[in-house]
Order: C-alpha cells, then sequence, then structure tokens
C-alpha cells in the first residue's frame, strides 16, 4: 500500500472529492464514520428528521460535528409548511410557501423567513434547501403544490427574494429550488425523470422570473432539479446539462443567462430521475462535469459506502478525464467559500452546548418568545373562509372525517396534519377518523361515514381535493348527504369552495390546522 503525504496532488483530489459531498446518515448522534470523513475533508453534512428529536439534541449534534471540522456546512430542508425536519414530529409552527402567497405581503414573508432562520442557526443549522422557487403552474403537480408560493411568476419572485433576505438574515444560507422550475410537471422527480415542455420564451417569461429574484435578493445557493426541459437540452435532465448550469445560469446576462457565480447543489442524486437511468457514481461526475458545486445524497442512501462510492468515483473521473480537475477544484474552492460565509455568521455561543440548556425550553421547538407568533400570524391571515347561505355555527363538538392522500417523499408519511387535534382542544370531546382510497372504495363506505358521525356536525377534512377522484367523490356525496358539513381544504384549493362552511388553508402545518380550527370554533 502506498503512504500518500497530505501534500500531494493525490490527497488533495481525495480532500476537493469529499469537500462537494452533502451526505446523510442514519441516527442522532454522528456516527464515527462521519467524523472520520469530516476529519479527511468532507465539506457538508445534510441532516433529515430521523437525525432530529429536539433542539438540545441538535444542537449537541451540530457542536459533535464542529468539533471535528468548525467550518462544516450542516443542511437541512426546513421549508416550513408542510415539509419540515424541525418539527416533523408535531408539525410546522410556520405556514407553507402558499399561505404566504396567499397573503402575499413580503414584510411578513421575510419576517417568517428571519425566524425560521433564526431557530435553524440556534441549532446549529447553516444551510437550508429552501425556498422553493417555482411557479406551481400545473394543478396537478403532484410534488409542488403547496410548497410553491403561487401559479403568477411576479407573485412568485417577490416573496422568494422576501424568503431569502430574511433567512440569510439570521446567518442562515438560504438555497433556492429547483431550478429551472419544476411547477409545470405532473411527475414526482423522486420517482421517474419530469418532462417539461415549453419553449425558451416561456421558460424565461415564467420559471426563471422567480431565480432571478433570488439571485438578485443575494441567494447563496440554487439547487437543480432532476427535469428535462428540451427546449434547454433534447437530452439530459437540468441536473446534468451543461446547457442549463453552465450555459443558462452561470451565463453571463448579456450572453442571454442568469450571470450566477454562487454555490449550485443538485437535487438528490439518489432520486430515480437520475439513479435510475445514470446511477449514483455516473449521475454525480456528470453533474460535476456540467457545472454543479455541490452534491446532495441522504435522504436514502445514508451510509459510508456511498460516500466512499461517490468519492472514489469522482476522484477516478478526475484521472481519467471525464471530469477535469480545474472544474471539480472551482466547485470544492465554492463549497469552501460558502462554509466560510456561514462560520463568520455563526451564533457566538453555541445554542445547546451549556450543561442543561435547551433553546426552546422542554417544549422542544415551540416557545421561541414572542416572535413565534409570526407563524401563526401568517396562518390566520392565509386563510379564506367562505359561507353558505344559511350557515349555522356548530352548537358542540364535532366529527372529523380526514380524506387522506398519500403523501410525496418531501412531506413524508410521519408528520401530523390536520384540524381535528386543535378542534378537540377548543372543543372537547370532538372524535375522528382517518380515510384512504383503500376505505373509499369499500362498499357503504360513505354510509358508514354518516352512520359514524351520528348527529355530530361533520367536518371534511381534504388535501388537494382536485387530484384524488376518491375524495372528490366522497367529499361530493357527504356534503350532499350533509349540506351542513364544514370542509376543510388544507392543499391547493382548486375545486369550488363546498359545504355550509369551506376553509382554505393554503398548507397542512400543524398551524395552519390551528388557525383553520380557530375559524371553525367561532364562525358564526
Amino acid at each position: 500500500m502506498t503512504v500518500i503525504s497530505p501534500d500531494t496532488p493525490a490527497e488533495l483530489l481525495v480532500r476537493d472529492a469529499l469537500t462537494v459531498l452533502q451526505p446523510g446518515f442514519v441516527g442522532t448522534t454522528a456516527p464515527e464514520w462521519l467524523l472520520e470523513q469530516l476529519a479527511q475533508g468532507l465539506g457538508a453534512v445534510a441532516l433529515f428528521a430521523r437525525n432530529i428529536e429536539s433542539p438540545r439534541q441538535l444542537a449537541a449534534l451540530t457542536a459533535q460535528l464542529r468539533a471535528v471540522k468548525p467550518d462544516v456546512l450542516v443542511a437541512a430542508d426546513e421549508e416550513g409548511g408542510d415539509v419540515t425536519r424541525l418539527e416533523a414530529r408535531g408539525g410546522s409552527s410556520f405556514p407553507g410557501n402558499l399561505a404566504l402567497g396567499a397573503v402575499d405581503d413580503v414584510k411578513l414573508t421575510r419576517a417568517v423567513a428571519a425566524e425560521l432562520g433564526r431557530r435553524l442557526a440556534e441549532c446549529g443549522v447553516n444551510l437550508n434547501w429552501a425556498p422553493s422557487a417555482d411557479v406551481n403552474s400545473d394543478p396537478g403537480n403532484p410534488v409542488i403544490g403547496v410548497r410553491s408560493f403561487g401559479s403568477d411568476p411576479d407573485l412568485v419572485a417577490r416573496n422568494t427574494a422576501a424568503y431569502v433576505e430574511g433567512l440569510q438574515s439570521a446567518g442562515v444560507a438560504a438555497c433556492v429550488k429547483h431550478f429551472p422550475g419544476h411547477g409545470d410537471t405532473a411527475t414526482d422527480s423522486h420517482h421517474a425523470l419530469p418532462r417539461i415542455d415549453v419553449d425558451l420564451a416561456t421558460l424565461h417569461a415564467r420559471e426563471l422570473v422567480p431565480f432571478r429574484a433570488a439571485l438578485a435578493a443575494g441567494t447563496k445557493v440554487v439547487m437543480s432539479a432532476h427535469i428535462l426541459v428540451p427546449a434547454l437540452d433534447p437530452e439530459l435532465p437540468a441536473t446534468l446539462s451543461p446547457a442549463a448550469l453552465t450555459g443558462l445560469l452561470r451565463a453571463p446576462r448579456e450572453q442571454g443567462g442568469l450571470g450566477y457565480d454562487g454555490l449550485i447543489v443538485t437535487d438528490g442524486i439518489e432520486m430515480q430521475a437520475i439513479a435510475a437511468t445514470y446511477g449514483i457514481e455516473r449521475g454525480t461526475v456528470m453533474a460535476l462535469a456540467a457545472g454543479a458545486d455541490a452534491i446532495c445524497v441522504g435522504g436514502g442512501l445514508a451510509d459510508e459506502e456511498t460516500v466512499h462510492a461517490l468519492r472514489d468515483a469522482i476522484v477516478a473521473a478526475v484521472g481519467s478525464g471525464a471530469l477535469p480537475r480545474e472544474r471539480l477544484a472551482d466547485a470544492a474552492a465554492r463549497v469552501r467559500e460558502l462554509a466560510a460565509w456561514a462560520a463568520d455568521r455563526q451564533p457566538g455561543a453555541a445554542v445547546g452546548t451549556a450543561p442543561g440548556a435547551d433553546p426552546a425550553g422542554a417544549a422542544g421547538f415551540d416557545g421561541f418568545g414572542s416572535a413565534a407568533e409570526v407563524g401563526l400570524e401568517a396562518a390566520r391571515r392565509a386563510l379564506r373562509v367562505t359561507r353558505a347561505p344559511g350557515f349555522a355555527a356548530l352548537d358542540g363538538a364535532p366529527y372529523v372525517a380526514a380524506f387522506t392522500p398519500v403523501a410525496n417523499i418531501a412531506v413524508g408519511e410521519d408528520t401530523p396534519w390536520g384540524v381535528a387535534a386543535e378542534l378537540e382542544r377548543l372543543l372537547p370531546g370532538t372524535e375522528t377518523a382517518t380515510f384512504r382510497s383503500a376505505d373509499a372504495a369499500a362498499e357503504g363506505f360513505v354510509p358508514g361515514v354518516l352512520a359514524a358521525a351520528g348527529g355530530r356536525r361533520i367536518v371534511a377534512v381534504v388535501r388537494d381535493v382536485h387530484r384524488h377522484g376518491w375524495m372528490a367523490d366522497a367529499l361530493g356525496a357527504v356534503v350532499a348527504a350533509r349540506p351542513d358539513t364544514v370542509v376543510v381544504e388544507m392543499g391547493v384549493p382548486q375545486a369550488p369552495p363546498c359545504g355550509a362552511l369551506h376553509v382554505a388553508t393554503h398548507g397542512a402545518a400543524r398551524v395552519c390546522g390551528e388557525a383553520a380550527a380557530e375559524a371553525i370554533a367561532t364562525a358564526r
């Protein structure tokens, strides 16, 4: 075995290869292999819900990482709303993008992002893979939906810029996604490769408008999308496409590009849109060669073997000439530049390192002080309440029927949603049941729901009812049988309002459920 001194080009190559990786791991403390990789040059660590139990634990975990590498980038996918990692077990204290877009108050958007950023920073997270800058132009989109500020490019643009400003004011790098825009597709790139068939004029007038605003606001990171846009590249998805990353995102504005010089990170390289066609090793090399600077991995593949495989694939590609050494060095330099920016903005004293310290107190991520109210304020302002003629207020505890679709991977199955818990708090005795598509297929489904409700008022809770035929049919039958039903839409409110009282929350965060429950309990 050849022993290589730390100063040799080979050792520097390995260090650069590790620098551009953003891997995940399993557990709530850092495994030994991860600490060893940090010592050898790993540039970032990705955190998911499985890694987070409490503010104290998270702060201790990030301190453990920084004890080995003080300037490590610690990344999380904390959008607020439906997609939360900090509060995956209880639901987010902040509404998501669609709710903020429904309010369309950039000061409020900036304040929400700043408070969310403060919580991340206090626990040692300095890179947030948010916000989504996608224009949700396809109402049937299964993966963006409420994660977008809306379907109007200008509205999305001004709120994206405000979010970037708010988040980065807290010392947390923003990462706008999913370039060049994931909103006009009915395919989830976690499962397959979406295709967006628009011409360049439409792309510039719609999809790229929020990204330009984000760049002008100074976003530190842009995340590429695993989508095929034939107008840019007829063969390669944007993550692997030099035309998309170098020819459009990096190119000077006078040449028709966006003129971006910051960090480009890929979406999860193990997502099927890449892995099923190219494999993660080849996909990693192709992404770096195309202009990406960092590789996100770990949502599914979260082990030492994956890190070694990607590291070795990068080193081998440099050796074969498939990846120019200068391109890898440039990518690693951008990672280190961002790490230096974030390190300069870290809180002076790491939260949670003192004996018994807990940045949120015993209650968990709630209770960060009066600033925490900004989430509830935003959720209340985002509500759209429609009363039918003759609506009568609830006169007792209701029966909540939650019609529940399969959650997309970005949201996850474990984060609770709905209004039942909050209604039980306000109206003790509230009962609830959850129904899925398999239940709706059973004979006598709707009569069973009605029988279970008995004489109680029904509160029917749906999520993207326009995308789910079984849900629309069930809701229609329930409302037809019981016109006094209260309907709560916690997804994209695309279908016409129905029921005696219709509440559109524009998202399924816990705080959205709290605001909706208040509206139902007090409606007159």
